[in-house]
């Protein structure tokens, strides 16, 4: 990683840590990901944009293996997802060989475009729901 997107990713995610989130994670409407820390074992909620095609629902994430909700996802893809209020169980996968930023453009317009605009590393994830 260039010294420009290594610091661009920082400034980004600390932005996001301790002002985006926290907000975010408010709003009883907001898409959440719930992982397993990977240290902690405890519950880690991530706001996230993506949208829910039967019983698939679709994540790309700005930093690929850099986002600690995909490093989470590494050691333990057991994941919920709050969508429209409602929690759902289930599996996430990390597909390397899936075009990210054509994935984006079946997602919500508005997230779609942050994720593009901060992104440096695309990575899709899809959580095969189990309810």
């Amino acid at each position: 990683m260039s010294r420009y997107h290594e610091t661009k990713f920082r400034v980004i995610t600390k932005i996001q840590r301790w002002v985006a989130n926290p907000v975010s994670r408010l709003l009883p409407f907001q898409t959440l990901l719930e992982t397993t820390g990977r240290k902690s074992g405890l519950p880690r909620r991530t706001p996230v944009g993506g949208r829910r095609v039967g019983q698939e629902f679709w994540i790309v994430s700005e930093y690929g293996e850099k986002s600690q909700y995909v490093r989470n996802i590494q050691a333990n893809p057991s994941v919920r997802v709050r969508d429209k209020g409602r929690w759902h169980h289930g599996t996430a996968h990390l597909l390397h060989k899936d075009d990210a930023r054509t994935r984006l453009k079946s997602l919500p317009r508005m997230n779609s475009a942050a994720v593009r605009a901060v992104g440096t590393n695309l990575l899709t994830v899809r959580v095969d729901l189990t309810d």
